[in-house]
Order: structure tokens, then C-alpha cells, then sequence
């Protein structure tokens, strides 16, 4: 039903990074929406009214809440495809980071509200009326819902959506929810318990804590993550695939939204090649790493020196130094500058944030273990962290 659908209404729609197919790909989802949750709404009221029951009329109104979500969602669609101006270089991606906000908070809401009225009705309860035709309708909105999760996932994983994979989870909780009021609709024939208020504690208490992990999440999308690990090493294979390119370092990746990635990274290269030959396949590389992957990418190039044996032992001797120190630590662009007095050993170690030393502490053990080779060497070290751990 799902890829029916997504062939139906999506034109070109394995293009997930073209910013109009995932226009399109919201459009399907919010418009899908709408259609099941003011259905859901419309039978749930009713059947609430039936019953007398404030978990089921409080589960309408909770489809009514992701109506509204949908609509909201569909608004962010349409504004984070807009194409890149002079105010916004980079596009308007991130707008789905704050609709899947804005949809957390709405869900917030709902579970607040609804930890409110059931906390009422435990307190006071009131005589749910059993009906088989209130419990078959509650069946089958289980299994549309069901369906929505499932449908929005699909959606969500294959263009990479915050926003849907939220919906998704919106859906998976109504799921839960609407369970939970079957269960306090059969209990409350057989048993005197405020079952219908007891029930609605619980399930508003599961909604409030999957619109606090929606929010988490998003923060942390907007504060900025570590590059993906698959995305890490096809770029790391790439450029180490040219026999020119012999390491690299200060990966860095940039999301501004869902599809619309841009990187830079540090190759290193030896000192005495071509420096033209050496620009050219540069460029090659950067054009195939945004045609296989997408990302907008721009390499600098350090020159090694590869044929210079005091550097190598120098280069060695460092290496053992820091693996002493912490393992974890790393080093790159590794110089030496000699003069009448002294040796400057220039270089940067890249510290990993699970590391515990501070960067004094580090520069202090290299110095000491430095001062005992009994050679006149200085460093100049800059410190950088690893962007692309998790």
C-alpha cells in the first residue's frame, strides 16, 4: 500500500535528495494525515459520548492534535524546500528541525492535558457504559494507526525526515493509547476500579515521554552531531582510493537539513609532487564525492615530507610518546623547523572528548618526555578535536 501510494503521488520519487521530491514525499505524509486523524476524531468522539468515557474522548482529541500536526508539518515541508537566497546560503532545510519541535510540543501538550483529566477521573469516577460496537470501532482505529506508523517510518527512513520518523513515533503512541482504552472499556464491565482514569494516567505519562525523546533528539540535530560513520568512511575511501592523497585528517561534516550536506577535510600529500597534478585530482575527488554522496566538499592540501629520514624519526619517536600518554591520541602535519639554537617540532594532535587530560596536561608530558632525549627540541602544538566520533 505504501510504495502504491509513494509511485502514485511522488513523481521521480527516488530522487530523495532533489528538494521538490521531498517536498512531495511531506505533502503525501500530511495530506495521509489529515484524511485518517479527523476520520479518527470524527468515530472517537462519537464513541466517546456513547460510553461516557474520558479516555476515549480524550484519544479524539488527541487525533484532532495531530490533524493540527499535520497541517504544521505540511507548512514546514513547503518552506524548507524553498531555494537558497542571500539571506539563507545554505537553504532552509533546518525548518524540519523546528516543525519536528513545534510537533513534539503539541504532543507535550496533549500528554499534559490528558495526565489532567484522567488524574480527575481517578479521583472522580464515573460508570463507563460497555458497547460492542464502541470496542469494534476502537479496534479498527488501532489498526489504522498501526498502519500510519508504519507508513510514516517508511517515508521518514527513505528521505531521512525528522519530522515523519516523529510522526511515526506520534503514531506508534496513539497505538498505545487507544490499547490502553480498549483494555479500560472491557475492565470497567467486570470491575469497580476508576479503570478509565487509571488507564489514562498511564498512557498520558508514555506520550509525555516520547514528546521529551522527539525533543532531545531534535536539540541534538540542531546543535550539531557527529558525521555519520558510513558517510565517514565512503569519503576516507574515496580520497585514499588516489595513490596521490596518502592520509587525511580534520574531517569535518555540516548538516543544514535533511539532504544538504557540506564537508571539508585536510589530505595529505607529499611534499615534492606536482603541485597542478596534485590540484587536479583534487578537484576529481571533490566532484566525486558530491556526485556518490551528495555533499558539497572542499579538501585542503598539506605537503608531507616523505623522504626525510631525521623527520621519520622524529615523526616515530612522537608516536610513541603519545601512545604512552593516551592512546587515543592522535597527530598530524608534522614538521620540523631548525635554527642556530633550537628545533621547533610543529604539529596538531587531534584529542578525543573521551579523553580526560587537559591540553596543558598533554603538552606537559610531551615536553618532559621531550627534555629527557636531552636534544634542543620545542613544540608548537595546536589541538583539535575529532568531529566525526560518536
Amino acid at each position: 500500500m505504501t510504495e502504491f501510494l509513494i509511485k502514485k503521488f511522488v513523481n521521480n520519487y527516488a530522487q530523495t535528495e532533489d528538494a521538490k521530491v521531498r517536498e512531495n514525499y511531506g505533502l503525501l505524509s500530511s495530506l495521509t494525515g489529515i484524511a485518517c486523524n479527523v476520520l479518527l476524531f470524527a468515530v472517537k468522539l462519537v464513541m466517546g459520548t456513547i460510553a461516557h468515557s474520558i479516555s476515549i474522548t480524550s484519544d479524539a482529541f488527541n487525533n484532532l492534535s495531530d490533524s493540527a500536526s499535520c497541517v504544521v508539518t505540511l507548512l514546514g515541508y513547503k518552506l524548507a524546500a524553498k531555494p537558497a537566497d542571500k539571506d539563507h546560503p545554505f537553504g532552509h532545510g533546518r525548518i524540519e528541525y523546528l516543525t519536528s519541535l513545534v510537533l513534539a510540543s503539541v504532543i507535550l501538550i496533549v500528554g499534559f492535558e490528558l495526565l489532567k483529566s484522567s488524574a480527575m477521573k481517578v479521583i472522580h469516577p464515573e460508570t463507563v457504559r460497555f458497547s460492542w460496537i464502541v470496542l469494534i470501532s476502537l479496534l479498527a482505529s488501532i489498526g489504522v494507526k498501526f498502519w500510519m506508523c508504519g507508513f510514516n517510518r517508511k517515508l521518514g527512513r527513505r528521505i531521512d525526515s525528522s519530522v515523519m520518523l516523529a510522526t511515526a513515533q506520534d503514531s506508534l503512541n496513539d497505538v498505545v493509547a487507544t490499547t490502553a482504552t480498549v483494555v479500560s472499556l472491557v475492565l470497567s464491565a467486570f470491575v469497580s476500579w476508576p479503570v478509565d482514569g487509571i488507564m489514562g494516567v498511564i498512557v498520558s505519562i508514555f506520550v509525555l515521554f516520547s514528546g521529551y525523546g522527539i525533543i532531545k533528539d531534535t536539540i541534538s540535530e540542531l546543535l550539531g552531531q557527529p558525521a555519520d560513520k558510513e558517510l565517514v568512511s565512503k569519503i576516507s575511501d574515496i580520497m585514499l582510493s588516489r595513490p596521490e592523497i596518502l592520509g587525511l585528517h580534520d574531517l569535518i561534516i555540516h548538516s543544514y537539513g535533511p539532504g544538504n550536506l557540506i564537508g571539508s577535510a585536510h589530505a595529505e600529500v607529499s611534499a615534492h609532487d606536482d603541485l597542478l597534478q596534485i590540484h587536479d585530482t583534487i578537484d576529481e575527488v571533490e566532484k566525486e564525492i558530491y556526485e556518490r554522496l551528495h555533499v558539497m566538499f572542499t579538501i585542503h592540501m598539506d605537503p608531507i615530507e616523505t623522504d626525510n629520514q631525521e623527520i621519520e624519526e622524529a615523526r616515530k619517536m612522537m608516536k610513541n610518546i603519545l601512545a604512552q600518554i593516551d592512546e587515543q591520541l592522535s597527530f598530524h602535519d608534522f614538521r620540523m623547523v631548525s635554527g642556530p639554537t633550537h628545533t621547533n617540532l610543529i604539529f596538531d594532535i587531534v584529542v578525543p572528548f573521551e579523553c580526560k587530560l587537559s591540553f596543558d596536561d598533554i603538552r606537559k608530558q610531551i615536553n618532559d618526555h621531550l627534555n629527557q632525549q636531552k636534544k634542543k627540541w620545542y613544540t608548537v602544538i595546536t589541538f583539535d578535536r575529532d568531529y566525526t566520533a560518536e
